[in-house]
């Protein structure tokens, strides 16, 4: 019986992969078969060691999302990719009345221009080959919410679920599914802080049915799925991986 689980022989490429959910995700992918290209703007060494470790294969691709344009040229380096994982994500910080125009840029070159010149790229090398593909967007619960704060985050994440929807209208035909994991809280570096005012995350528990707060494997798991012949007829779908959060 074959296994609709599996990826083995596809080649992945992750952006954001030096750490936290990117690298849970080649991880995953690894695992499930894929050789997996890591790339991140800093070193992903550990991460490709890591997968070579658990009998894995992976390689590392430095790009730099600051610069979209420059960073969706750069692909074909990759060589011809049959998934694509747009996780790499930055975040700034203000109340919305003091934000500055250049950090409004930088998160929305990074968190969604990137995301859609690399789309572009991997779409435009997929038709050229008459292939089909997968491109697997990370979102967040604030493609869903306004937050507080982060104007420019919540704004790009509300375009990368619109922007998949769009991708998955008119790339399905052609043989690409494009959807997005939205993750809810996860403990990663990026919420130690959260994790470590005791006040702050029992407020946080306390909206989670799950009651604890995600690993980074459980968006792997679902990227995962999203990436294999489970998930063919899966297109323009926003996944929610938060415990329930936004079901309460």
């Amino acid at each position: 019986m074959s296994d609709v689980f599996c990826i083995d022989g596809t080649r992945a490429l992750v952006t954001g992969a030096n750490g936290g959910i990117g690298q849970a995700i080649v991880l995953g992918l690894a695992q499930a078969g894929a050789h997996v290209i890591a790339s991140g703007r800093s070193s992903c060494t550990e991460t490709v060691e890591m997968i070579a470790a658990a009998g894995g294969s992976a390689e590392a691709l430095t790009l730099d999302l600051a610069d979209p344009l420059g960073a969706a040229a750069r692909l074909a380096e990759a060589g011809d990719l049959d998934i694509l994982v747009n996780n790499a994500g930055i975040i700034r910080r203000a109340d919305s009345v003091d934000y500055s125009s250049a950090d409004w840029d930088d998160v929305m070159d990074v968190n969604l221009k990137a995301v859609f010149t690399l789309s572009q790229a991997f779409a435009k090398s997929a038709f050229a080959r008459d292939a089909g593909g997968r491109i697997v967007n990370i979102a967040s619960l604030l493609s869903f919410q306004g937050g507080i704060r982060v104007p420019a985050y919540t704004a790009a994440k509300h375009g990368v679920a619109g922007l998949t929807k769009i991708l998955a209208n008119e790339w399905a035909a052609r043989g690409i599914t494009v959807n997005a994991v939205a993750p809810g809280y996860i403990a990663t570096n990026n919420t130690a802080a959260l994790r470590e005012d005791p006040k702050r995350s029992a407020e946080i528990l306390a909206r989670i049915p799950a009651g604890r707060w995600g690993d980074p494997a459980d968006i792997a798991g679902a990227v995962t799925f999203l990436c294999s012949p489970a998930a063919n007829y899966v297109t323009g779908a926003v996944l929610n991986v938060d415990g329930g959060w936004l079901a309460r």
